[in-house]
């Protein structure tokens, strides 16, 4: 058991699998790749790569090894980005927008990029706010409340991706809820 404390929880969110029928990853091939990887107490959440495990080092450290496993295993890229447990209990405690969590868990979305936001990235992207969206960046992390819809927004993926200078991937409120209870039963 000496080295089980060493080894942390940790969250990873994994970019654009299992969309549409593309970038195929099932979750028990992924949850075998961080068992692989020596990873401990592995365990998804849904089908869209959404990752809670135990595992020493840090979290840059983590998603390249990630990276690295899908792409040799699965023979494409996956953008990776991961938080400690700690990380994302302070995301899960509360969003800047606690009419939404409630009132629409599924439109307020936590987005994740490689890197911190940068100052004046909200006010950047809050141009294509043109359906009622919010956005606001918090605890190194972009809180969009897409309150006219996802599907019509004018921030995308793509416009995300433009302003952050990373891949950027979203998570709603209620998936931000579940795995903050998985993180607080310490993985899998």
């Amino acid at each position: 058991m000496g080295n089980h404390s060493a080894k942390s929880v940790h969250v990873a969110l994994l970019r654009g699998v299992n969309v549409g029928g593309h970038r195929r990853l099932p979750m028990s091939a992924l949850r075998a790749l961080a068992e692989d990887l020596g990873w401990e107490r592995v365990g998804t959440y849904v089908q869209s790569g959404n990752l809670v495990f135990a595992a020493g080092g840090t979290c840059v450290a983590l998603e390249h090894a990630l990276e690295a496993a899908i792409e040799r295993h699965f023979e494409f890229a996956v953008s990776v980005a991961v938080r400690t447990g700690a990380q994302w209990l302070t995301y899960a405690a509360a969003s800047p927008y606690p009419a939404a969590e409630s009132a629409r868990p599924t439109m307020l979305q936590l987005g994740l990029a490689k890197h911190a936001p940068k100052a004046g990235t909200a006010e950047q992207l809050a141009r294509y706010c043109t359906l009622g969206e919010a956005v606001s960046v918090r605890d190194e992390v972009l809180w969009i409340d897409y309150a006219g819809g996802v599907g019509r927004s004018k921030l995308t993926p793509a416009v995300l991706e433009r302003a952050l200078g990373s891949p950027v991937t979203l998570r709603n409120w209620k998936t931000v809820q579940e795995l903050a209870a998985k993180v607080r039963a310490g993985g899998a």
